[in-house]
C-alpha cells in the first residue's frame, strides 16, 4: 500500500477512534466503511488495487482460493471492533459464498480456556465490546493455515486439522473450517483437484522443456503460470508431500529448483 493511502487509513479510523462510547464507534464505523468503500473513493481504489495484487489467479478469494473476490473482508467484523474498521492489516479480498457465511460471526478463546466462545452480537441485544481472547479464526495475512490444515492430496481433497487433539490449535483449524465452510461446499474439492493436475501438467511440461533444451524465457513461461495459478495452497501442498506421491517425487527430483517456486 502506497503511504498515501495508509495515512489517509489512519485519519478515518483515528475519526472513528475520538468518539467518546464504544456504540458510537460501533455507528461510525459501519457507516463510515459504507460511504468511503466506493469505486470513486481514490484511497479504496488504491485500497482494491493492493488486495488484488495479493490475490492468487484472477483475483481469487484470499480464503477459499476459488471464487473471484469482490468484497473488502474484515477480518476482524467492524462492527464488533470499530478500531480496526479502516485498519490496513484487517483487509482481506475474499468473495460472497465466504464473507457471506462469516458475515459478523467471530469467536475468540479466554485466557486458560479451549472453548471458542462466539463474540458475534445478535440484533437487538446491547452494543457492548466483545470479550477478549484469542481470536479462534485463522488470520490468512498474519498466520500460515497451512500450520493448522493439510490438504489430502489422494483422492479427496479435503482440509484436514494438524494439530494434535485437545490443542487450541486444532479447534482453530476446525472452526475456520466451519465458518468458512472449506470442505462443506462441493465445488472446492473439485476445484483443487482440478488444480492439482492443472499444476501436475505444468510441472511436467516445465522438466520436458528443461531437458530438451529449451531457452530460459521459455521455462520463465511455465515457471510464471505455476506462480500466478489459482489454488496456490495446491502446489504448496504438492510442494510438501511430495516425497509421498511416487509421481510428484519423480517429477521435483528432476527439477529441484520448483520446491522453491
Amino acid at each position: 500500500m502506497p503511504d498515501i493511502a495508509l495515512h489517509q487509513l489512519e485519519r478515518w479510523q483515528a475519526e472513528v477512534d475520538a468518539l467518546a462510547t464504544y456504540p458510537e464507534r460501533v455507528e461510525a464505523a459501519k457507516r463510515r466503511f459504507s460511504l468511503r468503500n466506493k469505486a470513486k473513493n481514490k484511497t479504496f481504489s488504491v485500497v482494491r488495487r493492493s488486495l488484488t495484487a495479493m490475490c492468487a489467479g484472477a483475483r481469487r478469494c484470499g480464503y477459499c482460493e476459488d471464487s473471484a473476490a469482490d468484497e473488502v473482508e474484515h477480518i476482524w467484523p467492524k462492527d464488533l471492533y470499530p478500531e480496526l474498521v479502516f485498519a490496513w492489516r484487517n483487509y482481506l479480498y475474499a468473495c460472497g459464498p465466504c464473507n457471506g457465511p462469516k458475515n459478523n460471526r467471530f469467536a475468540v478463546l479466554p485466557k486458560g480456556s479451549r472453548k471458542p466462545i462466539e463474540v458475534g452480537r445478535r440484533s437487538g441485544t446491547p452494543i457492548k465490546p466483545p470479550r477478549k481472547g484469542t481470536p479462534v479464526l485463522i488470520d490468512p495475512r498474519h498466520e500460515d493455515p497451512m500450520a493448522f490444515l493439510m490438504l489430502d492430496l489422494r483422492g479427496t481433497f479435503l482440509f484436514m486439522p494438524i494439530p494434535s487433539k485437545g490443542s487450541k490449535d486444532l479447534v482453530r483449524a476446525e472452526y475456520t473450517l466451519d465458518i468458512l465452510r472449506l470442505n462443506a461446499r462441493e465445488l472446492l474439492p473439485v476445484a483443487r483437484a482440478e488444480a492439482f493436475s492443472g499444476y501436475r501438467a505444468r510441472l511436467s511440461e516445465y522438466v520436458s522443456l528443461r531437458q530438451e533444451g529449451a531457452p530460459k524465457v521459455a521455462l520463465a513461461r511455465r515457471v510464471q503460470s505455476i506462480q500466478g495459478a489459482a489454488h496456490p495452497t495446491v502446489w504448496k501442498e504438492m510442494q510438501r508431500q511430495h516425497q509421498l506421491h511416487p509421481e510428484l517425487r519423480t517429477l521435483f527430483r528432476k527439477a529441484p529448483e520448483a520446491l522453491s517456486w
